[in-house]
Protein backbone atom coordinates (compact mmCIF):
# COMPACT_ATOMS: atom_id res chain seq x y z
CA UNK A 1 0.00 0.00 0.00
CA UNK A 2 1.39 3.41 -0.93
CA UNK A 3 1.89 6.05 1.74
CA UNK A 4 -0.93 8.60 2.07
CA UNK A 5 0.45 12.13 2.30
CA UNK A 6 -1.48 15.36 2.87
CA UNK A 7 -0.28 18.92 2.32
CA UNK A 8 -2.31 21.62 4.06
CA UNK A 9 -2.47 24.56 1.65
CA UNK A 10 -5.90 26.17 2.06
CA UNK A 11 -4.91 29.34 3.93
CA UNK A 12 -4.52 32.84 2.59
CA UNK A 13 -0.99 33.35 3.93
CA UNK A 14 -1.57 37.08 4.20
CA UNK A 15 1.43 37.72 6.47
CA UNK A 16 3.85 37.04 3.62
CA UNK A 17 2.11 39.65 1.48
CA UNK A 18 1.86 37.66 -1.77
CA UNK A 19 -1.14 37.42 -4.10
CA UNK A 20 -0.71 33.69 -4.82
CA UNK A 21 -1.16 30.95 -2.22
CA UNK A 22 1.92 30.85 0.00
CA UNK A 23 2.99 27.31 -1.05
CA UNK A 24 3.51 28.68 -4.58
CA UNK A 25 6.12 31.17 -3.35
CA UNK A 26 9.29 30.78 -5.41
CA UNK A 27 12.53 29.85 -3.70
CA UNK A 28 16.00 30.95 -4.75
CA UNK A 29 16.60 27.68 -6.66
CA UNK A 30 13.58 28.33 -8.90
CA UNK A 31 11.28 25.81 -7.25
CA UNK A 32 8.20 26.75 -5.26
CA UNK A 33 7.84 25.77 -1.62
CA UNK A 34 5.37 23.06 -2.59
CA UNK A 35 7.56 21.75 -5.40
CA UNK A 36 10.37 21.34 -2.89
CA UNK A 37 7.95 19.36 -0.73
CA UNK A 38 6.92 17.17 -3.67
CA UNK A 39 10.58 16.52 -4.50
CA UNK A 40 11.26 15.55 -0.89
CA UNK A 41 8.22 13.25 -0.84
CA UNK A 42 9.33 11.50 -4.02
CA UNK A 43 12.87 11.17 -2.66
CA UNK A 44 11.68 9.40 0.51
CA UNK A 45 8.57 7.52 -0.63
CA UNK A 46 8.96 7.12 -4.39
CA UNK A 47 6.65 7.99 -7.22
CA UNK A 48 3.80 5.88 -5.83
CA UNK A 49 3.18 8.11 -2.82
CA UNK A 50 -0.39 9.38 -2.90
CA UNK A 51 -0.44 13.14 -2.27
CA UNK A 52 -3.64 14.98 -1.39
CA UNK A 53 -3.58 18.78 -1.14
CA UNK A 54 -6.15 20.65 0.95
CA UNK A 55 -6.93 23.77 -1.06
CA UNK A 56 -8.98 26.90 -0.48
CA UNK A 57 -7.57 30.34 -1.29
CA UNK A 58 -7.03 30.74 -5.04
CA UNK A 59 -7.13 26.97 -5.36
CA UNK A 60 -7.03 27.00 -9.16
CA UNK A 61 -3.36 28.02 -9.10
CA UNK A 62 -2.36 25.04 -6.96
CA UNK A 63 -4.48 22.62 -8.98
CA UNK A 64 -2.87 23.87 -12.19
CA UNK A 65 0.64 23.56 -10.75
CA UNK A 66 0.17 20.02 -9.36
CA UNK A 67 -2.36 18.19 -11.55
CA UNK A 68 -0.99 14.82 -10.46
CA UNK A 69 -2.25 15.32 -6.89
CA UNK A 70 -5.68 14.72 -5.41
CA UNK A 71 -7.50 17.64 -3.87
CA UNK A 72 -9.78 18.27 -0.91
CA UNK A 73 -11.56 21.62 -0.72
CA UNK A 74 -11.90 23.58 2.51
CA UNK A 75 -14.62 25.99 1.48
CA UNK A 76 -14.26 27.78 4.83
CA UNK A 77 -10.56 28.48 4.32
CA UNK A 78 -11.00 32.10 5.37
CA UNK A 79 -12.89 31.19 8.55
CA UNK A 80 -11.11 28.07 9.84
CA UNK A 81 -7.62 26.99 10.79
CA UNK A 82 -5.51 23.90 10.10
CA UNK A 83 -7.60 21.68 12.39
CA UNK A 84 -10.53 21.76 9.98
CA UNK A 85 -8.37 21.42 6.87
CA UNK A 86 -6.74 18.29 8.30
CA UNK A 87 -10.15 16.98 9.37
CA UNK A 88 -11.40 17.18 5.77
CA UNK A 89 -8.31 15.39 4.49
CA UNK A 90 -8.51 12.57 7.05
CA UNK A 91 -12.18 12.03 6.32
CA UNK A 92 -11.35 11.73 2.62
CA UNK A 93 -8.43 9.36 3.20
CA UNK A 94 -8.50 5.60 2.65
CA UNK A 95 -7.82 3.11 5.48
CA UNK A 96 -4.32 3.38 6.90
CA UNK A 97 -2.10 6.01 8.43
CA UNK A 98 -1.60 9.51 7.03
CA UNK A 99 1.52 11.66 6.89
CA UNK A 100 0.78 15.37 6.68
CA UNK A 101 2.65 18.64 6.52
CA UNK A 102 1.95 22.36 6.46
CA UNK A 103 2.20 23.72 2.94
CA UNK A 104 4.60 26.51 3.92
CA UNK A 105 7.50 24.45 5.34
CA UNK A 106 10.82 24.31 3.48
CA UNK A 107 12.76 21.36 4.87
CA UNK A 108 15.72 19.03 4.47
CA UNK A 109 14.93 15.93 2.36
CA UNK A 110 16.36 13.75 5.13
CA UNK A 111 13.44 14.74 7.38
CA UNK A 112 11.15 12.50 5.33
CA UNK A 113 13.75 9.73 5.20
CA UNK A 114 13.57 9.62 9.00
CA UNK A 115 9.81 9.89 8.84
CA UNK A 116 9.63 6.88 6.52
CA UNK A 117 11.13 4.67 9.24
CA UNK A 118 8.34 5.57 11.69
CA UNK A 119 5.69 5.40 8.96
CA UNK A 120 6.83 1.84 8.19
CA UNK A 121 6.27 1.02 11.89
CA UNK A 122 2.91 2.84 11.79
CA UNK A 123 4.03 4.99 14.72
CA UNK A 124 2.30 8.35 15.17
CA UNK A 125 4.80 11.19 15.45
CA UNK A 126 5.34 14.93 15.42
CA UNK A 127 8.61 16.26 13.98
CA UNK A 128 10.34 18.56 16.45
CA UNK A 129 13.27 20.93 16.73
CA UNK A 130 14.84 20.99 20.19
CA UNK A 131 17.44 23.61 19.25
CA UNK A 132 15.09 26.52 19.92
CA UNK A 133 11.85 27.19 21.77
CA UNK A 134 10.21 30.41 20.58
CA UNK A 135 7.28 31.86 22.49
CA UNK A 136 5.01 32.13 19.43
CA UNK A 137 5.61 28.56 18.16
CA UNK A 138 3.85 25.29 19.01
CA UNK A 139 5.87 23.64 21.79
CA UNK A 140 5.76 20.24 23.47
CA UNK A 141 6.54 18.30 26.61
CA UNK A 142 6.86 14.54 27.08
CA UNK A 143 5.69 11.94 29.60
CA UNK A 144 7.86 9.50 31.54
CA UNK A 145 8.04 7.16 28.54
CA UNK A 146 9.16 9.89 26.14
CA UNK A 147 5.87 10.29 24.26
CA UNK A 148 4.34 13.73 23.74
CA UNK A 149 2.18 14.89 26.63
CA UNK A 150 1.42 18.57 25.82
CA UNK A 151 1.40 20.22 22.40
CA UNK A 152 0.41 23.87 21.99
CA UNK A 153 1.66 27.44 21.81
CA UNK A 154 0.91 27.91 25.52
CA UNK A 155 3.10 25.06 26.78
CA UNK A 156 5.39 26.13 29.62
CA UNK A 157 8.98 24.86 29.75
CA UNK A 158 8.69 23.31 26.32
CA UNK A 159 11.37 20.88 25.18
CA UNK A 160 11.30 22.16 21.60
CA UNK A 161 9.09 23.28 18.73
CA UNK A 162 6.82 21.33 16.42
CA UNK A 163 8.08 21.65 12.84
CA UNK A 164 4.90 20.92 10.87
CA UNK A 165 5.56 17.37 9.56
CA UNK A 166 3.47 14.73 11.31
CA UNK A 167 1.97 11.23 11.06
CA UNK A 168 -1.13 9.59 12.50
CA UNK A 169 -1.23 5.81 12.65
CA UNK A 170 -3.96 3.63 11.21
CA UNK A 171 -5.31 2.83 14.66
CA UNK A 172 -5.04 6.41 15.93
CA UNK A 173 -6.79 8.09 13.01
CA UNK A 174 -10.35 7.65 14.26
CA UNK A 175 -9.51 9.29 17.60
CA UNK A 176 -7.84 12.22 15.86
CA UNK A 177 -10.81 12.69 13.52
CA UNK A 178 -13.16 12.69 16.51
CA UNK A 179 -11.10 15.30 18.35
CA UNK A 180 -10.61 17.51 15.29
CA UNK A 181 -14.39 17.52 14.92
CA UNK A 182 -14.70 18.82 18.49
CA UNK A 183 -12.10 21.59 18.46
CA UNK A 184 -12.83 25.21 17.62
CA UNK A 185 -12.67 26.43 14.03
CA UNK A 186 -9.67 28.61 14.85
CA UNK A 187 -7.66 25.86 16.54
CA UNK A 188 -4.54 24.42 14.97
CA UNK A 189 -4.52 20.67 14.32
CA UNK A 190 -2.14 20.27 17.26
CA UNK A 191 -5.11 20.83 19.57
CA UNK A 192 -6.78 17.74 18.15
CA UNK A 193 -3.60 15.73 18.70
CA UNK A 194 -3.28 17.01 22.25
CA UNK A 195 -6.86 15.99 23.07
CA UNK A 196 -6.38 12.56 21.50
CA UNK A 197 -3.26 12.09 23.65
CA UNK A 198 -5.09 13.20 26.79
CA UNK A 199 -8.46 11.53 26.28
CA UNK A 200 -7.79 8.59 23.93
CA UNK A 201 -4.31 7.60 25.13
CA UNK A 202 -2.84 8.23 21.68
CA UNK A 203 0.92 7.65 21.78
CA UNK A 204 2.75 10.24 19.70
CA UNK A 205 6.52 10.13 19.40
CA UNK A 206 8.60 13.33 19.04
CA UNK A 207 10.82 12.82 15.98
CA UNK A 208 13.88 15.00 16.45
CA UNK A 209 15.14 16.74 13.31
CA UNK A 210 17.04 19.49 15.12
CA UNK A 211 20.16 18.77 13.06
CA UNK A 212 18.27 19.36 9.79
CA UNK A 213 16.83 22.56 8.35
CA UNK A 214 13.09 23.19 8.48
CA UNK A 215 11.73 26.70 8.02
CA UNK A 216 8.05 27.61 8.26
CA UNK A 217 7.66 30.58 5.92
CA UNK A 218 5.32 33.15 7.49
CA UNK A 219 7.22 36.37 6.86
CA UNK A 220 9.74 37.74 4.35
CA UNK A 221 12.61 37.09 6.76
CA UNK A 222 11.58 33.42 6.99
CA UNK A 223 11.77 33.18 3.20
CA UNK A 224 15.25 34.71 3.27
CA UNK A 225 16.33 32.12 5.83
CA UNK A 226 14.82 29.25 3.84
CA UNK A 227 16.68 30.40 0.74
CA UNK A 228 19.98 29.93 2.56
CA UNK A 229 19.38 26.16 2.54
CA UNK A 230 17.89 25.28 -0.84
Amino acid sequence: MSTQIVILAAGMGSRLGRSLPKPLTELSDGRTIMQQQFDNIQHAFGRNAKVTIVVGYRLEHIIEAFPEASFVYNEQYDQTNTSKSLLRALRASTPGGVLWMNGDVVFDPEALERAAVLVARDQSFVSVNTAKVSEEEVKYTTDAEGYIRELSKTVKAGLGEAVGINYISRDGKAALVRQLTRVNDQDYFERGLELAIEEDSLRVEPMDISDLYAVEVDFAEDLERANLFV
